[in-house]
């Protein structure tokens, strides 16, 4: 949902936005390489093994399995259950927007939102997941194709001169936290280059995804502010002015946005099934899987709980929004960009030249200042909305669609 905020960004940072977008691009992919190399040791005869399964198992090699697993393991839940929230209360208030005359309260609209979501509760295989990823891709395709196609059309319009130059110091750190969420992959690197049947074409997959990610964002953001310049809104299709246009646009995203959904939900679900059955954890439980390769009764029902959870704390909290993007300044950050850097150099920082030594350093205390500065502007953000201040309400929007 992030890209629909893109040409906002632009608006606040201007040229200084793209060439952001283009260099996180660049370090996400170099973070999620090298996570995958963490996974992978040398064996008596030089060849590479893959020793490790997941991300947690990268945490408790440098850690130790008391301090490490524990900690990733909560800020992967913590990050990809805020994100099944998000999901949620996005097409919830898009449907709002869409039907406002019907009188349906946004918690109704949310709650509609969630009943197409409860047959993930019966997902057990990434390949699942990804058939459900690829019509999200399609549907996103779609909003951009149909956008960029309207601006097209206003092309003899288009406001060359608007352009900013300056950064606006205040709201471009939270555009710079979108454009660095926008790319986070980390987590569900190591199951997926795991998935695989050749991967050792992971490395190019890895390029081809973030190059036309970057060309899409770019091109996305830079004709969509082009076409309405100094009004270009938080979220661009609220630009659009056409009734009819803008809720077949809105209809489409709630689509993406719930396409979007099993991803992070499955992950969520994956990460705490594998450390409750896990032996030596103090969570054991007995399988989720019958003989019959099933989900036993009980499994379903914690399974569709989760889903419940992630609706009423979509519908119940206030300001969750902001609160959630708090929270993703440090995890995201920390996922994606300072804990792989900090892994690869822990564990094979000994193999290393020094200049590739410094270039994980470089990304590393980016990483820290990104996050930083994230979290200082989304408390900003919180405490402003929790105290009704309405001048925090861009930036309240801005975060809740960025994350």
């Amino acid at each position: 949902m992030f890209i629909v905020s893109f040409p906002y960004a632009l608006l606040q940072g201007g040229y200084w936005t793209l060439l952001s977008i283009t260099v996180v691009a660049a370090i996400c992919t170099h973070t999620s390489r090298i996570i995958v190399k963490c996974l992978y040791e040398d064996d008596a005869c030089g060849n590479q093994v893959r020793v490790r399964r997941s991300y947690v198992d990268i945490a408790n090699r440098v850690w130790g399995p008391n301090f490490g697993g524990v900690l990733l393991t909560l800020a992967q839940v913590i990050e990809l259950f805020m994100t099944c929230i998000l999901y949620i209360l996005v097409s919830g208030e898009l449907l709002h927007g869409c039907f406002r005359s019907r009188d349906i309260s946004l918690a109704t609209w949310t709650v509609i939102s969630t009943v197409p979501l409860l047959p993930c509760v019966f997902l057990q295989s990434i390949r699942r997941v990804s058939y459900l990823s690829f019509w999200c891709t399609v549907t996103h395709m779609i909003i951009n194709v149909i956008i960029v196609v309207y601006c097209f059309t206003q092309v003899s319009r288009w406001h060359w001169d608007q352009m900013p130059v300056e950064i606006n110091i205040w709201e471009f750190p939270i555009s710079l936290g979108i454009i660095v969420f926008s790319y986070t992959s980390q987590i569900f690197v190591p199951t997926l280059e795991g998935s695989m049947r050749d991967p050792k074409r992971f490395t190019r997959v890895l390029y081809c995804t973030h190059i036309s990610a970057t060309v899409i964002k770019s091109l996305f953001a830079y004709v969509c502010f082009l076409t309405w310049g100094k009004e270009t809104m938080e979220v661009i299709t609220n630009n659009l002015k056409q009734p009819g246009f803008k809720i077949a646009v809105d209809l489409v995203l709630v689509l993406k946005a719930l396409l979007s959904y099993p991803l992070p939900y499955f992950a969520t679900v994956e990460i705490i099934e594998q450390e409750c059955l896990n032996p030596q954890s103090p969570f054991c439980i007995p399988s989720c899987i019958n003989d019959q390769r099933k989900l036993k009764p009980w499994t379903v029902v914690i399974r569709v709980l989760l889903v419940i959870a992630s609706m009423l704390l979509a519908v119940f909290l206030p300001h969750f929004s902001t609160l959630m993007g708090l929270v993703g300044s440090f995890t995201g950050t920390m996922l994606s960009l300072v804990c792989p850097c900090y892994f690869y150099l822990h564990i094979h920082g000994g193999r290393l030249y020094w200049y590739e030594k410094l270039v994980n350093w470089v990304i590393l205390f980016l990483g820290v200042a990104v996050g930083g500065t994230g979290m200082y502007y989304s408390g900003l953000a919180l405490h402003h909305a929790m105290n009704d201040n309405p001048s925090l309400i861009t930036t309240v929007n801005i975060t809740e669609l960025g994350y």
